[in-house]
């Protein structure tokens, strides 16, 4: 007997090809079936008129490696359509990590991955060092999802370098004993290697993170490692100004295989710049090199403090505050000297910092102290208009009237809908970024799917539903090489997305409570979803995460390369 058949669907089969209205049944995790008016037994059938169905979806940039150590659900994700999660982007990874790197490591995503340390310090269960007893946990464990995970650049450097992995360059034998990890990691089942090289990832205390402090021929050793003599894994970078497309083109070529780039945003105030790194990328494809750019669907938007104030990290002029707190930060955010840099720095223009001084896209969200409560959702630029001061002062002003309370909103990058546009039709762009598992109270795209299917496809008509489809299912799972996941085809796994074509999007954004300690992020709601299934097993309805869902995830470590 079969144990689910969903009947009269509307089959997006993930391909990019037409749908048809048909039948899926399903046993063992697997589907056994695909037809019109299939005439089964089944334990369950789920009369599907009106709705559609799809493969789950594969969100390729998640950060869910601590919270799977205390979340097995990986909140929110399974109720917004993901079925696989690829973690470990950006290389902050948690594995391999000695004992006595445990603290360091935590603090480096506190800072890095907007996350607490009260709440990494409580959550993060330690059953592992090696990155072959992370995996092992995780299959212990279990996962609500499909797991896929890469092996991080900067978590290699700490294990071999220990706290000089973010201090300097590595030595020969250094670099040969991280290539060894890669390939250890490798053959444990890792899908690749991640790394970064952006401005905006600093560690503790505003120090950079491990693998910007790699050179060229360290990068280059590790991708090699990874490769294998071009036979296996994907080598993920998010890239700063000083790693042109050229270089990961050099990447691609020498490992053989293909190099993924992130984060592809559209800047305002730099809007060729993006397209320009496309072109670059085109352009290497056509030279037989695979390079696929990572862009989001969804405009950057976060929530912050100036306590944390993760959009102006990455500006070099803000290092005189960064791992300050209390006093002595307040102490600097009041420094005339301090402020006039920010600004000479804001004015320069820059494709790969996050905030470029567009005061009007920055709001006041919420305010500590009463009499200020009429500047709530006032733009800084009104704030500053109606104090007669310059932007960043009126913005520091009330922020240090307020003790560093005042929570801010602030429109980043990927405002402009017509370049977006652009962005997510290019034939080398992958759509993902949704950074699910970090930057837990800035800002939450984790239902970045939902949103390209209902915003982009249905209201803006940018792409058919079909193409929103394929790009968030087979497009992922074939680059990866993940066995038998992104298509509806017999045999293939029964990982599944129903919903309706006339509502399917992402909800307002709002707080909830439950990491541990009770701490808070961001939450969004699926609208028009009706089911999901992760191997054939329910693990969201209409009306959210089936809590008591059984952890039917696979870890995935074979891949069809």
């Amino acid at each position: 007997m079969d144990e689910l058949l969903i009947r009269g669907a509307l089959l997006f089969d993930g391909s990019g090809s037409e749908p048809v209205q048909a039948d899926i049944a399903v046993r063992g995790g697997r589907i056994r079936a695909i037809g019109v008016g299939l005439a089964v037994d089944a334990q369950r059938v789920v009369d599907a008129g009106g709705l559609a169905l799809m493969p789950g979806i594969v969100d390729s940039h998640t950060h869910f490696d601590a919270q799977l150590t205390w979340d097995p659900y990986v909140r929110p994700s399974p109720a917004l359509g993901v079925t696989t999660a690829v973690i470990g982007n950006c290389g902050f990874t948690i594995a391999p990590c000695r004992a006595a790197d445990r603290e360091l490591t935590m603090r480096n995503l506190t800072q890095v991955e907007g996350m607490s340390f009260d709440v990494l310090q409580r959550g993060i269960r330690w059953e592992f060092e090696t990155f072959a007893e992370y995996l092992a946990m995780l299959r212990r464990r279990g996962s609500a999802v499909n797991l896929v995970a890469y092996v991080g650049h900067s978590s290699l450097r700490t294990w071999v370098m220990g706290a000089d992995a973010n201090r300097r360059a590595a030595t020969g034998e250094e670099v040969a004993a991280m290539a060894a990890l890669v390939d250890e990691a490798m053959r444990a089942g890792a899908v690749g290697l991640a790394s970064s090289t952006s401005p905006a990832h600093n560690g503790a205390g505003g120090a950079p993170m491990p693998s910007r402090l790699a050179s060229d021929t360290e990068h280059f050793a590790l991708v090699e490692a990874m490769g294998g003599g071009g036979r296996r894994g994907v080598y993920m970078m998010t890239k700063g100004a000083e790693t042109p497309v050229a270089l990961l083109e050099e990447m691609a070529a020498r490992s053989g295989r293909p190099v993924m780039i992130a984060a592809l945003l559209h800047n305002g105030t730099n809007p060729g710049a993006v397209f320009a790194d496309l072109d670059a990328i085109s352009a290497a494809n056509e030279r037989g090199r695979r390079l696929i750019g990572q862009v989001s669907c969804c405009p950057l938007t976060m929530e912050y403090t100036l306590a944390s104030p993760y959009p102006v990290e990455g500006l070099a002029s803000w290092r005189a505050a960064l791992g300050l707190e209390g006093a002595a930060l307040a102490r600097v955010l009041a420094d005339p000297t301090f402020r006039q840099r920010v600004r000479e720095e804001l004015a320069q223009p820059s494709a790969f910092r996050l905030f470029n001084g567009e005061w009007d896209k920055v709001h006041v969200v919420q305010v500590a102290r009463d009499r200020h409560r009429d500047l709530e959702q006032v733009s800084i630029a009104e704030l500053a208009r109606r104090a007669a001061k310059d932007p960043l002062d009126a913005m520091l002003d009330l922020a240090l009237d307020e003790d560093l309370q005042t929570i801010f909103t602030a429109q980043l990058l990927n405002s402009d809908e017509e370049a977006v546009a652009r962005l997510l039709t290019h034939p080398h762009s992958l759509v993902s970024l949704s950074d699910a598992g970090a930057h837990l109270t800035f800002f939450n795209d984790a239902g970045f799917g939902l949103h390209l299917m209902g915003h982009w496809a249905r209201d803006r008509g940018v792409m058919s539903l079909s193409e929103a489809v394929r790009r968030l299912t087979h497009q992922s799972a074939s680059l990866f090489g993940l066995p038998g996941r992104g298509l509806l085809q017999e045999g293939a796994a029964a990982d599944l997305l129903l919903f309706d074509p006339a509502t399917v999007g992402r909800g307002v954004t709002r707080r909830v409570f439950d990491l541990p300690g009770d701490a808070p992020r961001l939450h969004t709601d699926a609208l028009g979803v009706h089911g999901v299934w992760v191997n054939g097993v329910p693990v969201a309805d209409a009306r959210g995460l089936i809590e008591d869902a059984p952890l039917a995830g696979e870890l995935v470590t074979q891949f069809d390369h």
